[in-house]
């Protein structure tokens, strides 16, 4: 696919007052289709430069490695059945998608203000939702390393895995429902500030409530009333309630996969409008 055809007009976006069934699916292809070029141009910038990826996978090996030989040792955790290695290692993937997505989202978009892309972008007739989430699921795609690196470091630290196809086809669907949320919420945060330096403050701001805020690496039980309120509005918690139900031989959820799904799903799609409507004014 070449950024041309991202200047293709369409029909189904000129006249939005059309209702015809074939228009909407027409207009509904064409918005995957551009979804995916633009997935396919940041995905172009990865293979010019993948060494983000094994610097990315420098802080879940510390953590797992460290944080959790540490832990493991102590038996003040309720983990239930679960080994607290086992239990941490979903909490730690889902720390590492989060902090891949987040980073690399509303960075991205004020790297291509400063070059002028954006405003190349905002000109032709692509929908705004088709910037969102092809750069949403470009942070999916980053992400999708670090299920390596971290089923590689569970291995060798014993965690027992499940390598069913069906769940691992839901880890990575689970990853990257995961990222497309955190990324465009970065996204939004990028349209907001519009500076890098202040981006970069703001990134630090927002992983580290997300991450404590979360079942990741200990129950939400422990947490006083608070912030177990907030803990439950948190989409982190969700992810990582999934990833333990299909990522663990003995995994189970809290509230359930189909719930966790929905919940990622919905986070997803809000966001997106939100961030869709804020998406020109990083070109100002």
């Amino acid at each position: 696919m070449k950024l041309q055809e991202l200047g293709e007009p369409h029909n189904a976006w000129v006249n939005p007052s059309l209702r015809h069934p074939e228009t909407w699916w027409r207009a509904i292809a064409e918005l995957v289709r551009k979804t995916l070029v633009i997935n396919e141009l940041e995905i172009r910038k990865l293979r010019h430069d993948p060494s983000d990826l094994f610097l990315r996978a420098a802080q879940p090996t510390l953590w797992l490695l460290i944080f959790g030989q540490v832990f493991t040792r102590l038996r003040g955790i309720p983990t239930g059945n679960l080994p607290y290695l086992d239990f941490m290692a979903a909490g730690i993937l889902a720390q590492s998608v989060l902090f891949v997505a987040i980073f690399n989202g509303g960075m991205t978009i004020i790297w291509e203000r400063d070059l002028g892309i954006v405003h190349k972008f905002l000109v032709s007739p692509t929908p705004r939702s088709a910037m969102v989430l092809g750069k949403a699921l470009a942070s999916g795609i980053r992400s999708l390393s670090q299920v390596i690196v971290i089923y590689g470091l569970s291995l060798l630290l014993g965690v027992k895995l499940n390598f069913h196809p069906f769940a691992i086809a839901g880890v990575i669907l689970i990853v990257l429902l995961g990222a497309a949320c955190f990324s465009i919420f970065s996204l939004i945060v990028a349209c907001l500030v519009k500076s890098r330096e202040r981006f970069n403050g703001m990134g630090q701001l927002m992983t580290m409530p997300l991450f404590f805020a979360s079942n990741a690496i200990y129950p939400i039980s422990l947490m006083p009333p608070w912030l177990q309120f907030i803990s439950h509005l948190n989409p982190l918690t969700y992810q990582v309630d999934a990833l333990r139900g299909v990522m663990l031989a003995n995994g189970q959820t809290t509230y359930g996969l189909g719930l966790d799904c929905a919940v990622l799903f919905f986070a997803v799609a809000v966001l997106t409008v939100i961030c869709a409507r804020l998406y020109p004014n990083v070109g100002r």
